[in-house]
């Protein structure tokens, strides 16, 4: 049996990061925490103990150096440096973009950036580096965190369609369904729908995802 690729997430120790670091270490992937703070995130593992997967924590670079995937989880204030930060652990890896670009206070307005969303400013940064693919954008972190099959899909955008199947394949180990979203222009879209779910969770009380409809049963 083919060993499962070790997944560094990066801001692992956030809402976000440590739910989908919780389901990958569940489904038997070896997982390795990334925080600006090594002992922080050695902390965050140790106490996410699990009967599966492995769970390792360490800074940053560090995690995205021993990681054959990486995923970034962090605030979008801290994207671009984080992205330097792990520029030059990441030559050939796939990196899954999961920052949405949140503008407090009004987090539940779109505002896209300049440059059309938070996944190409990534691909510009680590442009030649990195297969850089975007995903995990619409997905609650309490619905993750809570344990068991979500009844949500999780778009995956990447301008290089094996990646894309690589992260879909990720999206379904955390017990949502991946579904194929085209190429990573098209993140603006799910990161724009980011917060306008924001906006109806408030309204509503709830913590709505997304769903589409027509495919084939998994």
């Amino acid at each position: 049996m083919q060993a499962r690729p070790t997944i560094a997430v990066i801001g692992g120790t956030g809402e976000l990061g440590s739910a989908l670091a919780k389901r990958w270490a569940a489904a038997g992937y070896p997982v390795v925490l990334g925080s600006r703070s090594k002992e922080k995130a050695q902390a965050a593992a140790q106490e996410m103990k699990t009967d599966h997967g492995s769970v390792t924590g360490d800074d940053n670079r560090a995690a995205a150096a021993a990681a054959d995937i990486v995923v970034v989880a962090v605030p979008y204030a801290s994207h671009e440096a984080t992205l330097n930060e792990i520029k030059p652990a990441v030559e050939g890896k796939i990196v899954v973009d999961a920052v949405v670009p949140l503008v407090p206070p009004r987090v539940s307005v779109v505002k896209l950036p300049p440059e059309g969303c938070a996944a190409l400013i990534a691909q510009q940064l680590l442009a030649g580096v990195a297969r850089v693919q975007s995903a995990f954008h619409n997905v609650s972190a309490a619905k993750l965190h809570a344990g068991g099959s979500i009844d949500c899909d999780v778009l995956v955008f990447g301008d290089d369609r094996e990646a894309r199947t690589i992260v879909i394949e990720l999206a379904n180990a955390a017990g949502t369904r991946g579904v194929d979203g085209g190429p990573l222009a098209n993140s603006a879209a799910a990161e724009a729908l980011t917060s306008v779910l924001i906006g109806i969770n408030r309204r509503y009380k709830v913590e709505a995802g997304i769903r589409i409809t027509g495919l084939p049963a998994a």
